[in-house]
């Protein structure tokens, strides 16, 4: 059973939420936080497996709820909610730690699809969106290292395994690139995510813009 916290300040919404959730088999709410404070507290209380975050909230905002959520430990995963697809706050959440990110209107479905693939650890949903929207995002903050620095001790062949993570190629599709079978992607992305400490898929994709890997396109 995953189980669900839905922070948003939009009581309907979280209603909304809520209903959705409960009458899907494997998944169950078991909070709703009005603000990032109450967010971070029931995080703490409940130990979620995947909170649906929303970014503007009073007292403190997603960014702030998802910094200290991710801080405290690998689980759970945060999923951003947003209005705006290219609303340059959701690169700070994924750097906060967030697992993924959603557009509000999205179809019932894909939400649900969401939360399930964040929570077996994918993080970054939808590469067809991935590959505009993290260019996008990646491109409001400045690059910090240098490859051969922030990289160090990847080998050539993860550095293309990442390469391909970060512009929303799913391991299936990694697996038709290179011409190798899913569990070699599989272990290429284990040590990647070993090497760079990172929480999951979404981090991997934010060391590869950070460090120069891939660089955003442009038009």
């Amino acid at each position: 059973m995953i189980r669900v916290l839905v922070a948003d300040d939009q009581a309907l919404l979280r209603g909304s939420f809520r209903v959705l959730i409960d009458t899907t088999p494997g998944l169950v709410t078991v909070g709703e936080a009005a603000d990032g404070v109450e967010a971070v507290e029931l995080t703490r209380q409940e130990r979620p497996d995947v909170v649906l975050m929303d970014i503007r909230m009073p007292r403190v905002d997603g960014i702030e709820a998802t910094r200290q959520i991710c801080a405290a430990g690998p689980t759970p995963r945060v999923l951003i909610l947003t209005m705006f697809d290219l609303d340059d706050s959701v690169y700070a959440a994924l750097r906060a730690g967030a697992s993924g990110f959603l557009l509000k209107d999205v179809p019932p479905a894909d939400l649900l699809q969401a939360i399930k693939i964040v929570a077996a650890g994918e993080g970054l949903l939808a590469p067809s969106v991935t590959r505009r929207l993290i260019a996008e995002f990646a491109r409001l903050a400045e690059p910090r290292q240098a490859p051969s620095t922030a990289l160090g001790g990847v080998t050539d062949r993860e550095r293309e395994v990442l390469s391909l993570i970060a512009r929303g190629l799913s391991n299936k599709e990694i697996c038709d690139h290179l011409h190798v079978g899913a569990g070699t992607v599989k272990t290429h992305i284990g040590h990647l995510l070993a090497k760079l400490h990172a929480r999951d898929r979404a981090q991997l994709v934010i060391a590869a813009y950070e460090s120069n890997l891939v660089r955003p396109r442009r038009g």
